[in-house]
């Protein structure tokens, strides 16, 4: 009876342990901070045993509707693009947004890719009109990495005088709609991650990706000048002069993206009913640790700035409690 009894109370344990361990706080996000984010969830975990992150990436507007179109289940949703949850998001599903990181627009490649040797942050662009040159960058609808990189297709043509840059090398016009890339020369996939193996592989020579991404998987990089790389808000005028729709909130609609700083934003999902997250109390924590001293030094190792302290925009209040 009494070695029952023992067993019993160590099965109890065990159950106890497994259930604290499994509280789940489910965060939807970019595919650019996939590693700075794996790194934070090991850390978070490590300092509250109770829960268990669960990682899901995607283009951060593809995240978005997920959450939207297929109601599917998620505490927290984070954005290379601040305004993919302005403009998705709240008010139904968001009630803040966290501006918390910043990033900037480079060409990378490989050993492999034509004129590696050659290639610099003057030429660039002319090298890329070559024929035998094939370019990759993200699906704009879906992930603000692909129309970011047209954005600076667009800044180049005008920062180069270059005649007509962007048509020549992509020509979708003012919106981009699957399917109408030229297939010998532009190789396009959901979310800039999803083209990284395709680049090593050698399937292609150049890939319009974030600086901190670039840095992360050890790819050879071209830095771009301060007016095309959407670094700086100092010049926030200039890339304004270039735009591009991509599809809006509801079916047949748009929304017309004008080039700005890359910032990054960050919120807590709440249900359009009940007014909560799943999991309210692990939410709040989570975020908040993402835009605390030891969730900002993992971003900034991972090459991306911070913006310290968060410009939070909205009803913020839950954070908070």
């Amino acid at each position: 009876m009494k070695k029952k009894f023992v067993i019993s109370i160590i099965i109890f344990a065990i159950n106890a342990t497994f259930s604290l361990a499994d509280e789940k706080i489910v965060v939807f996000h970019a595919g650019s901070l996939s590693v700075p984010f794996l790194q934070i969830k090991k850390a978070f975990e490590t300092k509250y045993h109770r829960y268990n992150v669960i990682l899901e990436s995607a283009g951060s507007r593809a995240c978005a509707r997920k959450i939207t179109d297929i109601h599917k289940p998620a505490d927290v949703m984070a954005s290379a693009a601040y305004k993919v949850i302005d403009n998705l998001l709240i008010p139904d599903y968001a009630k803040f947004n966290a501006h918390f990181a910043t990033n900037e627009m480079v060409i990378a490649y490989t050993k492999k890719s034509k004129f590696a040797d050659k290639i610099n942050s003057k030429n660039w662009s002319k090298i890329f009109l070559k024929k035998e040159v094939k370019i990759g960058h993200s699906n704009p609808n879906l992930d603000p990495c692909g129309y970011r990189a047209i954005l600076v297709t667009k800044l180049a043509g005008i920062y180069y005088k270059i005649p007509n840059f962007y048509e020549k090398l992509m020509g979708y016009g003012d919106s981009y709609t699957a399917g109408e890339e030229n297939r010998n020369k532009i190789i396009i996939r959901p979310k800039e991650t999803d083209l990284l193996g395709l680049l090593e592989a050698g399937a292609y020579d150049y890939l319009y990706i974030y600086k901190s991404v670039a840095k992360q998987h050890h790819l050879k990089y071209i830095t771009l000048p301060p007016k095309i790389s959407l670094k700086s808000k100092k010049y926030t005028s200039f890339y304004k002069q270039a735009i591009f729709k991509i599809t809006g909130k509801e079916l047949g609609t748009c929304i017309v993206k004008k080039g700005s700083p890359m910032i990054y934003g960050i919120t807590i999902i709440q249900n359009r009913e009940k007014n909560l997250p799943r999991n309210k109390e692990g939410s709040i924590k989570f975020v908040n640790f993402i835009l605390g001293p030891q969730g900002q030094k993992i971003m900034e190792e991972n090459g991306q700035g911070v913006i310290n302290p968060p410009v939070i925009t909205g009803d913020a209040s839950i954070l908070e409690k």
